[in-house]
C-alpha cells in the first residue's frame, strides 16, 4: 500500500508549483492510475514518492518511507523513462548484472525475460530495441528483485494497442496477486479500461480521487464526431429539430469543420444532413472527454454558450445531477464557484468552444481551468492522513482534514464544511510530523507565551499553514554483491576486449620499431616505452579501461536507473579497483610475452634475453600498470567522467613527475636504500622468506621519479572520492 501525504514541488521562480499539496493513496491488490495532461504533476509526483527530487511531503509504502528500506529494490519496482543501459550490452547480460545488484539468482533474468515476452530477444543489444520492446525491458528490470509495489510512468507510452493490453494484463495479474500497481497516464479512456481507481491531476492539484467506475460515469460520455464543410448549418439543424422534437441534444463546435454530438446518433444525424442536403464527410461514434472539471460528483457549474430549456426554447439552468453510487459519500462538498463571483449571462460565450444545448438532459460539464483560490473546489476528494495527524487547516476558511475512511455528508449529523468555516475558529497548524504545535488546554498544564499575550510571532504562526517535512534526495544504494557486478558489467560488453587487442597490437608494432632503430634498453623494448612517450601503450590501455569502469557508470546509470546519479559506497569502489587491478595485471602479462614473441620473431634470441634485475623491473612495470589503472578508476570517480579520468593517467608523467623528480634527486634514494636493514636492526628479528628484498624493491620503486608521482596522485585521488562520498552522506 502507498500513501502519499502534502506532496509539494519546490517553488520556481516566476512560475507555478508543479505539484501543490497532492495527498493519495494506492491500496494493496488494485490498480492505481495518476491521470493528467502533460505538465499536470504526474511525473513530479512520481519523483517526489521516490525521493528523487527536492520538495516536501512524507510517502509510506506498507508503512516504510522509502529511505527506511533496507533493500528499495525489493519492495518498489521503478519504470521512469527509458532503460538507461549500454547500448552495446545484451538484454540478458544486463539483467545479469543487476541481479547481482539486487541480491538476486542469476536465474531471475531468464524468468522475467520469459515473463515479459523477451525470451526470443535475449542475445540482442539494447541500442537495437524498438520503443516498444525497451518498455518491455524497462518493465523486467522492475520485476527483476519480485517488489510488492510497481511505480511506473507511462508504462504504455508508445506501445501499440496489442502491447498496451498485454501490459495492462500483466500489472492486473501482479495486483491480483496482492501487490501495489501505480502508473500515470494522460490517456482518460485507457485509466477508466485499465484502473481500480483514478486520481486526477490538474495544474499541480488534486482534483479528484475515485473509483474507475464513478470516474468513467462523470468524465467519460458518448458522443457523435461529424465532419463536414458546412458545421454552422449542421449545427443550427441539429439544434432545431430536437428543440421541435423536445430532445436532449448538445451540440459542440470543434476546431475546423468538426462537430461533437452528445445526446445522438450516427443515424439520426445522417437522416437530418440529408434531409438539409448537407454534405458529410465523416460519422463516426466516440467516447468523449469531459475534462478534469467533470471529474466531480456535483459539479454544477454554467456551461459557456447558448442553453436552450426543453420548455418553449427558453433559456434557463439544468439541475445539476449526481451521479455517484450508493454508499460513495463524499469526503467534503463546497461549491464550485467562489463566492460572490458573478455569474455568465445567458447566450455570452467564454474561452470555451461554442455549443448549443438543447432539452432539459445532462450536458457536459466546461472544461475550463481549475480555479486556484482557496475557497473553490470541483472535487469531494477522500484524502488520507499521515499517521499521528489530528487536524491541519491548510488556511482559513478551509475545514480540517478527516483520517481515512470517514466522512462528513452534506446531511449529516455535523455541520458542513461552509458552516464549519463560519461558525468556528480556524484549525491550527500541525507541525510537519502530524502533531499540532499547541496541545489543547485539557491535555496539560498551559505554556507561557514568550512575546506575551500580543506576541506578534504567535500572531503570525497561527495564520501561517502547516508545511510538510521536507524530502532529502539520496543517493542509489550499493550493489549487494559488488564483485559479481563489475565482473559482469566489465565482460558484457566488447570494449574492453578491443581495447586490450588494440594495446597489444600497439606494443608489437612499437618493440618493432624501437629494436630496429636501436639505441634501446632490453626493458624499454619488452614494455614498448619509447623515451618520447611519457607512458608505454600498456599503462595507457589500463588507465582508459579503469576510467572506463566509473565513465560508463556515469554516462549509463544502469544502478541508478530513476535517478541518474551513481552510488559512490566503498563497496562498490573495492570492486573496481580489485577488477581493474586484475585486467591491468593480465594486460602488463600479455604485453610482455607478445612483445617478446614479436622480437624473438623478427630479430632473434638476442632481444629476448631476459635483464639480470627482472625482478625489480617486473615489479615496477606491474605496479606501473596497475596504478595507473587505479588513477583512472578513482579520477573517473571523482570527475564523473572517463575523458577526466584518462587526462589524470597522463598527467602523472607530464606534471606531477617534473615536481617529483626534484625531491628524489637528494639522498633520499640512498638513505631508503639501507631501510629494510635498519628496520631489521630495530625489531631484532629476521624477515621471513626474504621479505627484506620485498621490502626494498617495493621502497625503489616508489622512490623513484614515476612511482612517487603515482604514489602521490593515488593518495590525492583517493583523499578526493572518500571527501566527496562523506560529504554526499552529510547532505
Amino acid at each position: 500500500m502507498i500513501q502519499a501525504f502534502g506532496l509539494t514541488s519546490n517553488p520556481r521562480k516566476g512560475l507555478p508549483l508543479a505539484l501543490d499539496d497532492v495527498s493519495f493513496e494506492a491500496r494493496a491488490g488494485h490498480v492505481t492510475v495518476l491521470l493528467g495532461a502533460p505538465g499536470a504533476g504526474k511525473t513530479t509526483a512520481l519523483r517526489l514518492m521516490l525521493e528523487l527530487q527536492q520538495g516536501r511531503g512524507m510517502t509510506y509504502f506498507r508503512g516504510r518511507p522509502l529511505h527506511r528500506i533496507a533493500h528499495p529494490s525489493r519492495e518498489v519496482g521503478v519504470l521512469l523513462g527509458d532503460v538507461p543501459g549500454h547500448p552495446a550490452r545484451t538484454v540478458r547480460g544486463h539483467l545479469r548484472m543487476l541481479c547481482a545488484a539486487a541480491g538476486v539468482p542469476v536465474r531471475r533474468a531468464d524468468e522475467v525475460l520469459e515473463a515479459v515476452g523477451l525470451v526470443s530477444l535475449r542475445d540482442e543489444r539494447l541500442g537495437t530495441l524498438s520503443r516498444g520492446m525497451d518498455r518491455r525491458l524497462g518493465l523486467a528490470c522492475a520485476l527483476l528483485a519480485d517488489p510488492h509495489t510497481l511505480v511506473l510512468d507511462h508504462p504504455a507510452d508508445g506501445l501499440s494497442e496489442r502491447e498496451s493490453r498485454w501490459l495492462h494484463g500483466l500489472l492486473r495479474a501482479h495486483a491480483a496477486q496482492g501487490g501495489t500497481v501505480l502508473s500515470t497516464t494522460a490517456d482518460p479512456k485507457e485509466a477508466a479500461r485499465t484502473a481500480d481507481r483514478v486520481v486526477t491531476l490538474d495544474q499541480g492539484r488534486l482534483v479528484a480521487d475515485q473509483e474507475a467506475a464513478h470516474f468513467a460515469r462523470n468524465r467519460l460520455r458518448p458522443r457523435v464526431a461529424v465532419r463536414t464543410p458546412h458545421a454552422a448549418r449542421l449545427a443550427a439543424a441539429l439544434t432545431k429539430e430536437a428543440r421541435t422534437a423536445r430532445h436532449s441534444v448538445e451540440v459542440v463546435q470543434e476546431d475546423g469543420n468538426r462537430l461533437s454530438v452528445y445526446g445522438s446518433t450516427c443515424a439520426d444525424i445522417g437522416e437530418a444532413a440529408f434531409r438539409h442536403r448537407i454534405l458529410v464527410h465523416q460519422l463516426a461514434d466516440e467516447v468523449g472527454d469531459m475534462g478534469p472539471g467533470a471529474d466531480g460528483c456535483n459539479a454544477d457549474s454554467t456551461h459557456a454558450g447558448q442553453e436552450t430549456g426543453g420548455q418553449g426554447g427558453e433559456p434557463g439552468p439544468v439541475p445539476a445531477r449526481d451521479d455517484r453510487p450508493s454508499g460513495d459519500t463524499p469526503h467534503e462538498e463546497q461549491p464550485t464557484a467562489a463566492a460572490g463571483a458573478p455569474s455568465p449571462e445567458p447566450g455570452r460565450s467564454t474561452q470555451n468552444p461554442p455549443s448549443t444545448s438543447t432539452g432539459a438532459g445532462p450536458r457536459p460539464t466546461p472544461t475550463a481551468p481549475v480555479p486556484a483560490a482557496t475557497d473553490t473546489a470541483t472535487a469531494p476528494v477522500k484524502r488520507p492522513v499521515a499517521p499521528g495527524v489530528v487536524g491541519a487547516g491548510r488556511g482559513a476558511g478551509e475545514s480540517a482534514v478527516t483520517p481515512v475512511g470517514e466522512s462528513v455528508a452534506p446531511g449529516g449529523t455535523g455541520p458542513g464544511p461552509a458552516a464549519a468555516a463560519a461558525t468556528e475558529p480556524p484549525a491550527q497548524p500541525a507541525s510537519p510530523d502530524g502533531r499540532p504545535d499547541d496541545p489543547p488546554a485539557a491535555a496539560g498544564p498551559a505554556r507561557a507565551p514568550i512575546g506575551g499575550p500580543s506576541d506578534p510571532s504567535r500572531a503570525l504562526e497561527g495564520a501561517l499553514p502547516a508545511l510538510p517535512p521536507p524530502i532529502a534526495v539520496r543517493s542509489a544504494p550499493s550493489p549487494l554483491r559488488p564483485l559479481r557486478y563489475e565482473l559482469r558489467r566489465a565482460a558484457g560488453i566488447s570494449t574492453g576486449f578491443l581495447t586490450g587487442a588494440a594495446v597489444l597490437i600497439v606494443s608489437a608494432l612499437t618493440s618493432l620499431v624501437l629494436a630496429r632503430i636501436g639505441h634501446t634498453s632490453q626493458a624499454r623494448l619488452l614494455a614498448a616505452w619509447p623515451v618520447q612517450l611519457p607512458l608505454p601503450p600498456a599503462a595507457l590501455g589500463a588507465g582508459l579501461l579503469g576510467a572506463l569502469a566509473f565513465g560508463d557508470e556515469f554516462r549509463h546509470p544502469a544502478l541508478a536507473a530513476d535517478r541518474g546519479s551513481v552510488p559512490r559506497r566503498l563497496g562498490l569502489l573495492t570492486a573496481k579497483l580489485l577488477v581493474s587491478a586484475l585486467t591491468a595485471l593480465t594486460l602488463a602479462f600479455l604485453t610482455a610475452g607478445c612483445d617478446a614473441e614479436v622480437l624473438y620473431l623478427v630479430h632473434g634470441r638476442e632481444f629476448t634475453q631476459v635483464p639480470a634485475d627482472w625482478f625489480q623491473l617486473g615489479a615496477s612495470w606491474l605496479a606501473l600498470t596497475v596504478g595507473c589503472a587505479w588513477a583512472g578508476v578513482l579520477a573517473a570517480g571523482v570527475f564523473r567522467s572517463t575523458t577526466a579520468g584518462l587526462a589524470a593517467v597522463v598527467a602523472v608523467p607530464v606534471a606531477v613527475v617534473p615536481l617529483v623528480q626534484k625531491a628524489v634527486e637528494s639522498a633520499s634514494v640512498r638513505t631508503a636504500a639501507g631501510f629494510p636493514v635498519r628496520l631489521r636492526e630495530v625489531l631484532l628479528s629476521q624477515w621471513p622468506f626474504g621479505g627484506d628484498r620485498y621490502v626494498a624493491a617495493a621502497l625503489r620503486v616508489v622512490t623513484q621519479p614515476v612511482g612517487g608521482a603515482l604514489t602521490l596522485s593515488l593518495s590525492g585521488l583517493l583523499c578526493a572520492y572518500l571527501l566527496t562520498t562523506m560529504r554526499s552522506r552529510a547532505r
